[in-house]
């Protein structure tokens, strides 16, 4: 069983898939896709930047986000947006939460957003006149904390 669940909102960009795909394998996360990808999965972009973790990743694609919501049926879902109101730290998360993040080019749509409750939508802190960090950056930091918060259930300490 996964603690948490996170969820590309039509991704752009493959090494970035590539990357939160790794990043879902080492923290035992579900990877959501919903659809149109800007990519295919077979793209050498995407597995460079997953290297051979696509096999230990649980990877599920969806052609909506409701297609997502009546499948899954995540306990909430916290949206990572620059428009965000409330910090990705001050978040309390719970197990079964399902992050959701937007196309690199754009981001979450306002339609989507406005649907949410406003203490659903998280934001990363940036200086002055930066416009966003990289999508792989952001799912990092905010799965991290979530994780965090529920103590690493499942992780194990590797001696080397």
């Amino acid at each position: 069983m996964s603690l948490f669940h996170v969820v590309l909102y039509e991704p752009e960009i493959p090494p970035n898939t590539g990357n939160i795909i790794r990043l879902c394998a080492n923290t035992g996360t579900f990877l959501h896709l919903i659809h149109p990808l800007g990519f295919d999965l077979e793209d050498n972009k995407l597995r460079r930047a997953g290297l051979d973790y696509r096999e230990w990743a649980t990877v599920r694609e969806h052609t909506s986000l409701l297609a997502f919501m009546e499948t899954v049926r995540p306990g909430r879902v916290l949206a990572l947006t620059t428009r965000g109101r409330r910090c990705y730290a001050d978040a309390r998360y719970r197990c079964g939460d399902s992050l959701l993040l937007g196309p690199e080019s754009r981001g979450l749509p306002s339609e989507l957003l406005d649907d949410m409750p406003e203490d659903h939508r998280l934001y990363v802190p940036m200086v002055v006149g930066s416009r966003s960090l990289n999508l792989s950056n952001a799912a990092a930091l905010v799965l991290y904390e979530a994780w965090r918060q529920l103590g690493f259930s499942g992780a194990e300490r590797k001696e080397r």
